[in-house]
């Protein structure tokens, strides 16, 4: 909404499969849309395409403010994305001011032992996070992901912030919080 050009995509090998799979998935809700919207001004008609790169490790955009590794004026910020636990993250990070990186808590991995395995390739576990952030010594640690319920009653499977701290404390000494959308460090 609002934007006139396409959007940047910058990931991994494969994002071009995706990011083509899913606008394939939603292309009868573009064309409709496109088709039937009135407000929608002839020169905002493309803005759901998507100009796709694929990358690999090192520099990949450099300016002020860019990047899975932020360095501005006063603070470095690291960003881990959906991974598993990499020296490539601890490099980078290597005393960040934050590190913001996912997890999955050994509770809730242990109610899915379906998931297991495909966890254990693509994702990081608290205890995997408790070592990668004791050698990556953030100042502060962000942890995310979906597999966090922030209310009561939802996603049964998935483990509260005080299950995720917990964990990740029982293994780290730094300082770090359970993120939320709109949070400010």
């Amino acid at each position: 909404m609002g934007r006139k050009v396409p959007l940047e995509v910058y990931g991994p090998k494969g994002i071009k499969a995706m990011t083509d799979h899913v606008l394939a998935a939603w292309q009868a809700d573009i064309d409709e849309r496109i088709a039937t919207e009135s407000w929608q001004a002839p020169n905002y008609r493309d803005t759901y395409k998507v100009n796709v790169h694929e990358i690999s490790a090192g520099v990949i955009y450099k300016d002020e403010t860019y990047g899975y590794r932020f360095d501005t004026a006063d603070r470095s910020i690291v960003i881990s994305g959906d991974t598993t636990a990499t020296q490539a993250t601890i490099d980078a990070c290597h005393g960040c001011d934050i590190l913001i990186h996912e997890a999955s808590t050994l509770e809730a991995l242990a109610k899915r032992p379906d998931f297991q395995p495909y966890a254990a390739k693509y994702h990081t576990n608290t205890t995997q996070l408790a070592e990668l952030a004791s050698k990556a010594k953030p100042h502060l640690l962000i942890i995310y992901h979906a597999s966090i319920v922030l209310r009561p009653g939802l996603r049964p499977q998935a483990s509260s912030p005080q299950q995720v701290l917990k964990e990740v404390l029982s293994g780290y000494t730094g300082e770090v919080v359970v993120g939320r959308d709109l949070d400010v460090y």
